[in-house]
């Protein structure tokens, strides 16, 4: 009775167009942003804003931005750490080598940059797709974590490739702490998935769609596929990069080459599966999957086994526990977290009537 809409009525097309059309969902998006940015901060230790929350959060932006691609534009992509790695080199260079660089442009700029080389890779999405493009994407994702190794220009000749980022400083202002850097990044987070829900929701993003579910159909009707596809790599590429660049400033620290390789391109791919492919609900609910439950598979095991003969029994049996719930849950609910939440809804907006 609670996520019930009777009595909401919508008397122009662009109240029937929000992202949140029903009043309950509104409510429920402002509290959870009241929690994230007000509760949190109060409550949570540098363990969780270290460990947890900043990763969580810059892993979802990386699924955000794989999302766009795989999910939304049909493109199969197995490069998205090696554009996170762009993005993060970028950034640091850009803090380096251009005298007084705002941070937060040099973010964009890093994000740009990195929508330029997704685009490079992107063009043999004109000629082929499925299986063929991910192999394509999956040369970029070595060559790109090569170029950074073997070229010492990228880590400022650094002997070991490793990358010290510069301090955080916006108007003065050092984002040293932990709780500080994870305001910071939730406040980015927050407006590019806003602006990437906007965008899904517009004509490219239905020019997308089109493309996923039938290419030559949509050429047919006269969706250009250079633009659409080439865009949707560059839009992804952007996201990545930004992820990649928070990634080296506002949780590691310094990164080196060998942080972006293909075990983290799958784990965001990973994401986007179990979270939904084609929604930006399904980025963050993955990505919470990925990140929060190993790290409750340990605790439970080491709670379980105690000793040292017990340690490498519970970390092995923590990896059987997570790869048979994926596969598990992946059986149940191929389509993501997303869909459950989506039936949830729905069973909500009829309860109790029978559905």
């Amino acid at each position: 009775m609670i996520y019930r809409e009777a009595g909401q009525f919508h008397a122009s097309y662009a109240e029937d167009q929000r992202i949140f059309p029903i009043r309950q969902d509104r409510i429920g998006f402002v509290g959870i942003l009241a929690v994230a940015f007000v509760a949190v901060p109060v409550v949570g230790n540098d363990y969780w804003f270290n460990a947890i929350l900043i990763p969580f959060l810059i892993l979802s932006l990386a699924a955000l931005g794989l999302n766009i691609l795989t999910g939304y534009a049909g493109q199969l992509s197995l490069g998205s750490a090696a554009f996170m790695a762009v993005g993060a080199f970028a950034a640091y260079n850009l803090m380096l080598r251009v005298p007084h660089m705002p941070l937060l442009a040099s973010f964009f700029l890093a994000g740009l940059i990195t929508a330029g080389v997704g685009l490079v890779f992107g063009l043999p999405s004109l000629r082929i797709k499925g299986f063929y493009l991910a192999v394509t994407t999956l040369a970029a994702q070595f060559f790109i974590e090569w170029a950074l190794t073997k070229f010492g220009w990228f880590s400022n000749y650094n002997p070991s490739g490793v990358i010290s980022a510069q301090r955080m400083v916006i108007l003065g202002y050092r984002f040293e702490r932990p709780v500080s850097r994870y305001l910071l990044t939730l406040s980015l987070v927050s407006l590019l998935a806003l602006a990437a829900k906007n965008l899904v929701r517009g004509r490219l993003g239905r020019a997308w769609m089109a493309v996923r579910d039938m290419d030559v159909a949509a050429e047919v009707i006269g969706i250009p596929m250079l633009k659409t596809k080439l865009l949707a790599f560059a839009v992804s590429s952007f996201y990545c990069g930004i992820a990649g660049a928070l990634w080296a400033f506002a949780y590691l620290g310094s990164v080196e080459p060998q942080a972006f390789d293909l075990t983290r391109s799958f784990q965001i791919l990973f994401m986007i599966i179990i979270g939904g492919m084609g929604s930006v609900l399904g980025s963050f609910l993955g990505a919470a999957f990925i990140v929060l439950l190993p790290i409750g598979l340990n605790v439970a095991a080491h709670t379980l086994f105690s000793g040292g003969s017990s340690q490498s029994l519970a970390s092995n049996l923590e990896l059987m526990v997570f790869g048979a719930l994926i596969i598990l849950f992946l059986a149940v609910e191929p389509l993501g977290l997303a869909r459950l939440w989506q039936i949830g809804k729905e069973k909500l907006r009829l309860w109790p009537f029978p559905h």
